[in-house]
């Protein structure tokens, strides 16, 4: 089989958890990709950001980005940029948040949940 042919690897629906509901799996890569499900009123606590930049889309859900410039509101289809190393918290709204980051592959680290 092909290494280099497109393959479906997840459902961003899928999974009602608190924290990474998904994440990309495929050993041989350069890129990172986590489906993240924060539940209404959770967040994860203001934190600096890793080495590299981070992109994030809203897929479903709202809540608020707390950022050094400001809050930045959370509605779905919204495209974030994460600046490499900026401060951010996230805390999701009535409906709970779902997002997917994607950014280049790193080491595993461990957020912090904040519970409502």
């Amino acid at each position: 089989m092909a290494e280099n042919i497109p393959v479906v690897v997840g459902d961003a629906g899928a999974g009602d958890g608190s924290g990474a509901v998904w994440r990309l799996e495929p050993g041989e890569r350069t890129l990172d990709a986590n489906v993240i499900h924060l539940p209404a009123g959770d967040g994860i606590a203001e934190h600096a950001g890793p080495e590299l930049d981070v992109l994030i889309h809203v897929i479903e859900g709202g809540g608020v980005l707390a950022t050094e410039g400001g809050d930045i509101a959370l509605v779905p289809g919204a495209l974030v940029w994460l600046p490499k190393r900026s401060r951010r918290a996230f805390t999701a709204g009535e409906e709970g948040l779902r997002y997917l980051s994607i950014h280049q592959r790193k080491p595993r680290v461990g957020l912090s949940l904040r519970r409502a």
